[in-house]
């Protein structure tokens, strides 16, 4: 993985989590702290230090999309149980 690619990681991370900071600003609904953006943070650059290594080390294109829709799922599944809760409750 070059520089170049986790230039693109960082920069993608810290474009995507401007939005929530953004909507801070400007309403109530949204009320992050700061655990919120560190957990989002390591999802995300977790999620795309993953996609990065899948698509520039798989040469066939099946195993590349089977890759990178695997990552994705797992990362919308966390992202949601964290959120609400599907199959566990933690906190509860």
């Amino acid at each position: 993985m070059g520089k170049r690619s986790v230039l693109r990681v960082l920069a993608g991370t810290g474009a995507i989590l401007l939005l929530p900071l953004l909507a801070m600003q400007f309403t109530r609904e949204v009320n992050w702290t700061a655990l919120d953006f560190v957990v989002a943070a390591v999802l995300l650059l977790g999620v795309g230090f993953a996609l990065e290594l899948a698509v520039g080390k798989l040469a066939n294109m099946k195993q590349r999309l089977l890759w990178v829709a695997a990552i994705v799922l797992a990362f919308v599944y966390l992202w949601a149980e964290l959120a609400v809760g599907i199959f566990f409750h933690f906190g509860s």
